[in-house]
């Protein structure tokens, strides 16, 4: 099985390429050291691919940014990736402002490339993106709170587990991070919903990641999609499976 991970020496994405090795899986690690270039020194992230190179046998790594279109299909298209998992990102509120262009290319247009590649060269393959709470806006703020002895929580059963996709995004202000996490986050859910490409989480959400169930409803989601395509000509209607967003992911 083959896994390609954006942003493999980040935070986030190093922990996922060690998790996925130790299960087994080939994993493709794209990463241009971006941060370095954002942040500085302080932000360099190459001692981090070479831990991953030294420490993970199975760890291929691919210098790649994630804006160059032509670049990311090739690769997706030599790959041909079993699954992905997008954690690339320009994370700063405050650099977003500074360089609204260049935050825009990062968070919205480079998940563009994402899907796109992954479209035309694994649809069926699952995808997940790591999505942030700024998508919400300061809308959150809203919503009525009380006080315990150690901390905060919302006073308001609605929101007893926490904020979900339904939860408004309008008429707040995201910050200029925010607005292109959202939008990477609304072209994930049109992919979904409009090619009918996969999501986990709606598997995940019934069964166990990893379960024969779980596999099993995956398995049959693709299938779906397939009987769809054939349903098109026959005026056979069936319902897709929409990619969703969700804090850390979908």
């Amino acid at each position: 099985m083959k896994l390609l991970l954006t942003g493999s020496s980040g935070l986030i994405g190093s922990e996922v390429c060690r998790y996925f090795s130790r299960l087994g899986y080939e994993i493709h690690g794209v990463d241009n050291n971006q941060r370095k270039k954002l942040f500085g020194e302080s932000g360099d992230t190459s001692k981090i691919t070479k831990k991953l190179k030294n420490s993970i046998q199975n760890f291929n790594h691919h210098s790649c940014d994630i804006r160059e279109r032509d670049k990311i299909l090739d690769l997706f298209k030599e790959i041909k990736p079993n699954a992905i998992i997008h954690t690339a990102a320009q994370p700063s509120h405050d650099l977003a402002a500074k360089i609204p262009f260049d935050d825009f290319e990062i968070n919205a247009v480079g998940t563009l490339n994402i899907l796109e590649a992954a479209r035309n060269y694994c649809p069926d393959s699952p995808l997940i993106h790591m999505s942030t709470n700024k998508v919400y806006g300061d809308r959150p703020n809203t919503i009525k709170l009380k006080e315990h002895k150690t901390r905060w929580d919302y006073d308001d059963d609605n929101y007893k587990d926490g904020i979900d996709e339904n939860f408004p995004i309008d008429h707040s202000k995201h910050s200029i991070y925010g607005a292109s996490k959202l939008s990477a986050d609304i072209l994930v859910q049109e992919y979904g919903r409009y090619f009918n490409m996969p999501s986990p989480k709606e598997c995940a959400k019934k069964y166990k990641v990893g379960s024969k169930s779980y596999k099993d409803c995956v398995a049959y989601k693709r299938a779906s999609k397939k009987k769809k395509k054939a349903g098109n000509q026959t005026g056979v209607k069936t319902s897709g499976a929409p990619m969703r967003r969700q804090y850390g992911g979908y």
